[in-house]
C-alpha cells in the first residue's frame, strides 16, 4: 500500500486528542487524518472488512486519528452494471444480480457494524466508512461513523442517488444528516454528488462542520474543483476518499459485465482512478489527489486554520443574510406506514 503524506506531516509525532468541551482552545488542535483509496472485495463482505482492518492498522501506524473510506466500500459500488434495466422491463439476470448485491449489503445495526466498531476500538481511531445498507429489501448508500472507544455513532444515508443508482438505492431523509462533535473536531459527511447540492451543504455548515468527509465514486478531475470550492465555502477541511479499481477487482464476465463500453475492459484496465484528496479551509491541497493506485493519503489538519479562514468568510455567520435568505431542514424521519395505535400508546406512556 502506497502512502502519500502531506509534506508537513513527515516525521511529526502522533497528536494527542484534546477534550474540546473543556477549557482548552479547540483551534490549537492538530489532527492527523487519512483517506483510504482502495477497492472493495466485490461480493465478499467479510473479506472487505478484513481488508479495512489491515488498512486502518497501517494508517494508525503513521499516527492517524481519523480514517475515511470511500463510498460503498463495504457492499461495493456496482460500476458498469445495469441490473438488466430498460424502461418497462427488468431482465432475469438483472434481478439475480440485485439478489447477490443485496446479499453483500449489511444491516445497520448488525454484526458487520459490530466488526467495524471493534476495529475502531482496537486501533483507537475515528472511522468514517462507506457501506451499502440493507433495510429489509431496500438498499441505501450510507456512511457510518465510529469513535476510538469502539462505539458506532450513527449514519448518513445518501439523500439523492445519481442517475441509475436510483434503481438500486433508496433515498435518505433529513433525519440522517449528522455532524458529530468529537475531541478532534466536528465530523460529518455527504456522499458523491450530494456534495453538489448547495442546500444540503448548508445544512452541514449550519451544524458547524469542521472536518467535512466526502466519500465518492467520481474520479474525474473536475471533482477536485468541487472539493476545493466546498473547503473555501464552508471554511472546513475536506477529505474526499474514492476507490481505485481495475477490472480484475470485479467478478469476471459473464457473471459481471461492464455496460456502456464498446468492448469488455481488460483485466488490468483502470475502471476508477481514485483522485482522493485532502484540502484545507483556505483551499490548499494538503495531500493528493492520487491517481496512481491504491494508497493511504495522509495530512495533518491544523484546526486553527478554520478560524483563520472564517475570518474571511463565514457562510452561516457574518457572511449570511437570514432576513433575506434562510434554510429550513425537515430533520424528522419519514415513514411510509404510520400506525396511529402505536403512536397513541407511546403518547400514553409518556404521560
Amino acid at each position: 500500500m502506497a502512502v502519500v503524506p502531506a509534506s508537513s506531516s513527515v516525521g511529526s509525532p502522533l497528536i494527542a486528542e484534546v477534550d474540546m468541551g473543556g477549557g482548552s482552545d479547540p483551534s490549537s488542535v492538530v489532527v492527523r487524518a487519512t483517506v483510504v483509496q482502495a477497492s472493495t472485495v466485490f461480493y465478499d463482505t467479510s473479506a472487505t472488512i478484513d481488508k479495512a482492518d489491515r488498512l486502518v492498522a497501517e494508517a494508525t501506524s503513521y499516527g492517524s486519528q481519523l480514517v475515511v473510506f470511500p463510498e460503498a466500500f463495504i457492499g461495493g459500488y456496482p460500476r458498469g452494471s445495469t441490473f438488466g434495466v430498460t424502461i418497462g422491463s427488468r431482465s432475469a439476470k438483472g434481478k439475480e444480480d440485485f439478489r447477490k448485491y443485496h446479499a453483500a449489503a449489511i444491516d445497520v445495526p448488525g454484526p458487520e457494524v459490530d466488526r467495524i466498531a471493534a476495529i475502531a476500538g482496537k486501533y483507537k481511531v475515528f472511522i468514517v466508512m462507506g457501506v451499502i445498507e440493507r433495510a429489509g429489501y431496500t438498499l441505501y448508500c450510507t456512511v457510518l461513523f465510529f469513535d476510538p472507544h469502539g462505539q458506532y455513532l450513527g449514519k448518513h444515508r445518501k439523500l439523492m442517488p445519481t442517475a441509475l443508482e436510483r434503481i438500486i438505492w433508496g433515498f435518505g431523509d433529513g433525519s440522517t444528516i449528522p455532524v458529530y462533535e468529537t475531541p478532534i473536531g466536528r465530523i460529518g459527511a455527504l456522499i458523491c454528488w450530494e456534495n453538489r447540492m448547495p442546500l444540503l451543504r448548508t445544512a452541514l455548515y449550519g451544524k458547524g462542520i469542521e472536518i467535512y468527509c466526502a466519500p465518492t465514486a467520481d474520479a474525474r478531475e473536475v471533482w477536485q474543483a468541487s472539493m476545493t470550492h466546498i473547503a473555501l465555502e464552508g471554511g472546513c477541511f475536506v477529505l474526499s476518499a474514492n476507490q481505485f479499481c481495475r477490472r480484475k477487482d470485479y467478478p469476471p464476465p459473464p457473471d459481471y459485465e461492464f455496460a456502456g463500453a464498446e468492448e469488455e475492459p481488460s483485466l488490468n484496465s483502470v475502471v476508477c482512478a481514485g483522485g482522493s484528496v485532502i484540502i484545507s479551509p483556505s483551499g490548499v491541497v494538503l495531500a493528493g489527489p492520487n491517481y496512481e493506485g491504491e494508497a493511504l493519503i495522509t495530512a495533518d489538519l491544523d484546526l486553527g486554520e478554520i478560524v483563520r479562514a472564517k475570518f474571511d468568510f463565514d457562510v452561516v455567520g457574518h457572511y449570511s443574510r437570514p432576513e433575506v435568505l434562510s434554510l429550513t431542514v425537515k430533520d424528522h424521519p419519514q415513514h411510509p406506514v404510520f400506525f396511529t395505535s402505536a403512536a397513541n400508546k407511546e403518547s400514553e406512556q409518556k404521560s
